[in-house]
């Protein structure tokens, strides 16, 4: 009986005393009250994990566009149904024989759906591969893209995105983000500028009309992709600045289209490089069963997770997404099938999946509505059920004035290096959700969602960082 007391005075003691709880309250109602909200919404939820006292709740329940946000869902679900150690592999393999230095058959590239698959991890593979036997393949390369479907972007992704990087086509064999930098540098006044690839490659077209131009005239740079007829024919137009002593240098990344047979590009010029003659052509095909592996590169999904909540990764979240989807359900992954363990994910928390809508894994799509209760359950259930997750996924989160996209917000003492949280933007859509301390160290679980207002997101981060503020200031 004395022990069931002191537990019970212990948590009592925990609780923040109401006029805390109010004043928070008032603070958040202040921030409501400004004219920015007479046209936009505001949904916010707030609970003390170390008390189990919810502090602050509005709109909770409220259905709107998370943006980036929905990556909470889609990495807490990967980690909790792949598991933090699920291997992503891209294999490369042949068919026919080896016979003194010649292969008599193909190559083939089988993607598995690994974002961060680089050209130095190409170049690398190409290198080993030199170390074989082989000096020459008398066949094909074959790019194996039937982890997937043939569906290229996530539902209700807009077709003015293109070419940005932050619409990545999608497909299990990845390059670099499935993008290039397109490096532009003048030359001589009145010549055309220097335009180079990063990496170099034949795949790419480029048709350069930019003109170098002395340093004090104005610079009307042009760097484009032609999206609208779907090919990787890049246009350089416009003026380079000349300045003294050296040339300015602008870099622009932009997405490729169909990166798989950009991939395969790479690939061949690499293979060819480490001095091995390819006598066939590239081509899309599904990896024979009896094929033999000669190469294969694994990575880890908790470094993929890492590298996705940090820096708002779509390409990464999509490929969680689609890995959740062909795991469970088979080959080709839709993305109907990545929203099933999605909804998965929300039944094991304890809610009903059927009063949100979700079509893709990274929030890109206008099409997702979810709440900040949701979001909130969430980041609650993780820290309360599941610790050994929990600790990736909140090591995942970018920290304010640290890390990822939080680096340059939240500067403030209290703030500082104590938000690890998830930002979210699009046209229209700010969000933030995480965890952090308030001043008397209790651990505290937020989501702030803010929708349906024009022009740019600055001022409902303002918001967002205020209202965090706030939160970190409460004590006894």
């Amino acid at each position: 009986m004395k022990k069931i007391l002191m537990l019970s005075l212990i948590y009592a003691l925990s609780l923040y005393p109401q006029s805390q709880v109010n004043e928070l309250k008032e603070k958040i109602d202040s921030i409501y009250s400004n004219v920015f909200f007479n046209n936009s919404i505001m949904s916010v939820d707030v609970y003390d994990l170390t008390s189990g006292q919810n502090l602050f709740s509005k709109n909770e329940n409220t259905l709107l566009s998370p943006a980036s946000n929905l990556k909470i869902l889609t990495t807490s679900a990967g980690l909790l149904f792949l598991g933090p150690n699920y291997k992503f592999k891209t294999t490369i393999a042949y068919t026919g024989e080896i016979i003194n230095g010649t292969l008599y058959g193909d190559l083939f590239v089988k993607g598995g759906c690994d974002p961060k698959f680089s050209f130095q991890d190409l170049k690398l593979a190409a290198k080993e591969i030199s170390k074989t036997d082989i000096k020459e393949i008398t066949g094909n390369i074959y790019g194996d893209v039937s982890m997937m479907d043939s569906l290229f972007w996530g539902n209700g992704w807009m077709w003015d995105d293109d070419p940005s990087t932050d619409a990545p086509y999608l497909t299990p064999l990845n390059i670099d983000a499935n993008s290039i930098n397109i490096v532009v540098k003048g030359s001589k006044i009145g010549e055309k500028s220097n335009v180079e690839l990063i990496p170099p490659d034949n795949f790419i077209k480029i048709f350069n009309k930019s003109v170098t131009v002395p340093s004090d005239s104005p610079s009307t740079l042009y760097v484009n992709r032609d999206w609208i007829h779907r090919n990787n024919n890049i246009y350089v137009s416009g003026n380079v600045k000349l300045s003294v002593p050296d040339s300015l240098i602008d870099t622009t990344s932009i997405n490729v289209y169909s990166p798989e047979n950009y991939f395969l590009s790479l690939l061949k010029e690499q293979l060819e490089n480490q001095g091995i003659t390819i006598d066939g052509n590239n081509f899309l095909a599904k990896t024979p069963d009896y094929a033999k592996n000669i190469y294969v590169k694994e990575r880890d999904l908790e470094n993929i997770v890492i590298t996705t909540n940090k820096i708002s990764y779509n390409l990464g979240a999509e490929m969680i997404f689609y890995t959740l989807a062909e795991k469970y359900f088979g080959s080709p992954a839709h993305w109907k099938n990545g929203v099933k363990m999605v909804d998965s994910l929300i039944s094991k928390i304890g809610l009903d999946p059927s009063g949100y809508h979700i079509v893709d894994g990274s929030g890109v799509s206008h099409y997702n509505l979810i709440s900040t209760g949701l979001i909130l359950t969430v980041l609650m259930k993780l820290y309360l059920n599941y610790p050994d997750i929990f600790k990736i996924f909140y090591s995942s989160l970018p920290i304010a004035g640290v890390d990822g996209s939080l680096k340059d917000r939240m500067l403030d003492s209290s703030t500082s290096n104590n938000v690890h949280a998830k930002t979210g933007s699009l046209s229209g859509a700010s969000s933030l959700s995480g965890y952090l301390h308030s001043a008397n160290g209790h651990l505290i679980a937020f989501s702030i969602i803010i929708n349906n207002f024009p022009g740019s997101s600055k001022p409902a981060r303002m918001f967002e960082d205020e209202i965090c503020k706030d939160i970190c200031n409460l004590k006894f």
